[in-house]
């Protein structure tokens, strides 16, 4: 697509580039060696999560300068800038993961800033981590200019004594390690070997299933979300995707176009055929947020329900994403869900085609045994499943992908934070059939929502995986296993249920049914609410302090402004 033929009249660069009295806005483009034909062009925002925190993220610099390539051979002006990353794996188990959640927003709000600041046309931005991918997404939704979305790649799996591992094992590990079931030597070797190069953790977690997603909801080119960081065929899709966002400014797609009602329900679809994480059921209503539609947890929920668990895929199943990709990526995926009504197909992609003609020349992979055929599922009901009840009125949600026994209850044990119930598992200090109460980690009064896959996997590591049940306001991680039930609303920090909740009320949660009780009337709830008392938190000042001033319940996606439903005019439009 040619850009030269692309007027300037109503795109954001024509206020720092047109004109007499932009003269010293163009001395700082020329001051960065731009000649007046490059500052002529649409200016495109290449947006990128790298940093050095970890192997998610290292390799998004170098795909940047494919993607910047891109844009230029499409005659556009390439602008490269970075924004942060939490990482969860090094943020999980202590007080960073505090950071995690906030972090989305701050990706989201830091993109906007320096779009807004500096009048770009576009936006390609490039993720890895688990919160970069929904908040990149986000901000593109937010703008409203023509974006396209790029996935840095998963990791390559590890070999451990001749068995794939990933970092989930490492963590698992860990808990056989507090029992005595593998030495220092045995724990030593397996942290070495799990993570054996660049790239977001291989299962679907939470950085793949989000990848999923951006394919499914139409804003990243069809099987760019599945090749691994490594591969040298990922500069493929990042300059294809440098050119294709300057023909959607051309064409005018913008997210909107894309990030419709239709599309969410495509992306919840995919999260539960592949037993994706929980986390998607707060990502998706954030999305949506930005772009003015309603969809809550229990939007999300519905469509877990109704959908088919087809692709065996680690932590519930046997693969990682590298051998999804190779057996024919995503849109193998997109292509069974799609042939048997599962998704909606006239939805707009950004190829400029619809969903349904994306997927035209998809064959299927008959000698693959990753995905199976949607009308022959793993399960008939999807990997993730909502929950209501007395003690979550807002909703919960479990992963159920992998699980034999969906029901569970029992008698509550309670923290009042992830530590005090990490210590309490490292000591063997809790009893079987027990249901483990981790409370005030909700987004209020964490702040932040922290994950509990330290806490998850030493449970796993000792045995004890499906022998308790663990419930919390806080979230799990995508690389969460057994009866774990997260996002249960409302949070203690707003006098929630859960916060009620006492050393030996039983519990009981039906995940075929979809409910999660506590055995108490509607009295003895009200009386105890009468005494229950606001806790404050540790965090008094700084950015986690201002982000629980402002945010809202996991329902609606932990979101921290009004989003498009008030907005009076659209960072494009202006």
């Amino acid at each position: 697509m040619d850009a030269r033929v692309i007027s300037k009249a109503k795109l954001p660069s024509r206020y720092v580039t047109e004109g007499p009295a932009r003269a010293p806005h163009r001395s700082y483009l020329y001051a960065m060696g731009l000649s007046a034909a490059e500052i002529a062009q649409p200016l495109v925002g290449v947006a990128s999560c790298w940093n050095e925190a970890a192997p998610c993220n290292i390799s998004l610099m170098r795909q940047a300068q494919v993607v910047k390539k891109g844009v230029a051979a499409a005659n556009g002006t390439p602008r490269e800038f970075c924004t942060i990353t939490v990482t969860d794996g090094i943020a999980m188990g202590h007080q960073g993961m505090k950071s995690s959640l906030v972090s989305r927003e701050v990706i989201a709000d830091s993109v906007e800033l320096t779009m807004r600041g500096h009048c770009y046309d576009a936006l390609v931005g490039l993720a890895g981590c688990d919160k970069s991918l929904p908040g990149m997404m986000m901000a593109m939704v937010r703008l409203n200019v023509p974006s396209i979305f790029i996935y840095g790649g998963s990791i390559l799996p590890g070999s451990y004594r001749g068995r794939q591992i990933t970092v989930q094992d490492v963590f698992e590990a860990v808990g056989q390690h507090s029992v005595g079931t593998i030495s220092d030597a045995e724990l030593l070797e397996i942290e070495q070997a799990a993570c054996p190069s660049a790239g977001s953790c291989g299962a679907q977690f939470t950085a793949n299933t989000m990848a999923t997603v951006a394919e499914a909801i139409g804003l990243a080119l069809p099987y760019s979300c599945g090749a691994p960081a490594p591969y040298e065929m990922r500069d493929r899709f990042n300059f294809a995707s440098g050119e294709k966002v300057m023909e959607l400014v051309a064409k005018n797609i913008r997210p909107r176009d894309i990030v419709t009602r239709k599309a969410l329900e495509n992306a919840a679809t995919v999260v539960s055929a592949t037993g994706g994480s929980t986390n998607a059921a707060l990502h998706l209503p954030a999305i949506a947020h930005e772009a003015g539609i309603k969809f809550d947890l229990f939007d999300v929920a519905a469509i877990f329900e109704k959908t088919p668990y087809i692709a065996d895929l680690k932590p519930g199943g046997r693969y990682v994403a590298k051998d999804m990709f190779e057996a024919g990526g995503i849109p193998l995926l997109m292509k069974t869900l799609l042939d048997h009504g599962y998704l909606h197909g006239d939805c707009m992609t950004v190829t400029g085609r619809t969903l349904a003609e994306n997927m035209e020349h998809v064959s299927w992979n008959e000698s693959q045994d990753v995905v199976r055929p949607a009308n022959r599922p793993i399960t008939k009901t999807g990997g993730v499943v909502g929950l209501k009840g007395n003690l979550a009125p807002e909703g919960a949600i479990v992963k159920v992908a992998g699980m034999s026994e969906l029901k569970f209850s029992g008698p509550a044990r309670c923290f009042d934070s992830e530590e005090e119930c990490f210590e309490a598992v490292t000591q063997r200090n809790y009893r079987e059939g027990e249901v483990l109460v981790i409370r005030y980690e909700g987004p209020r009064g964490g702040p932040g929502m922290r994950e509990m896959l330290s806490t998850t996997a030493a449970l796993y590591g000792q045995g004890m995986g499906g022998k308790v049940a663990l419930i919390t306001d806080g979230r799990f991680s995508g690389a969460t296993r057994g009866f774990c039930i997260g996002h249960v609303g409302p949070e203690a920090a707003v006098g929630g249920p859960i916060g009620l909740v006492k050393d030996g009320d039983v519990i009981s949660i039906d995940a075929l049914k979809g409910t999660i009780e506590v055995a108490l009337s509607d009295a003895e709830l009200a009386a105890r609410a009468k005494n229950w008392k606001p806790r404050r938190t540790d965090y008094q000042s700084g950015a986690i302090w201002k982000y629980a001033q402002t945010v809202g319940s996991a329902r609606d996606g932990a979101v921290t402004h009004p989003g498009a439903a008030e907005e009076t005019r659209c960072y494009a439009d202006i």
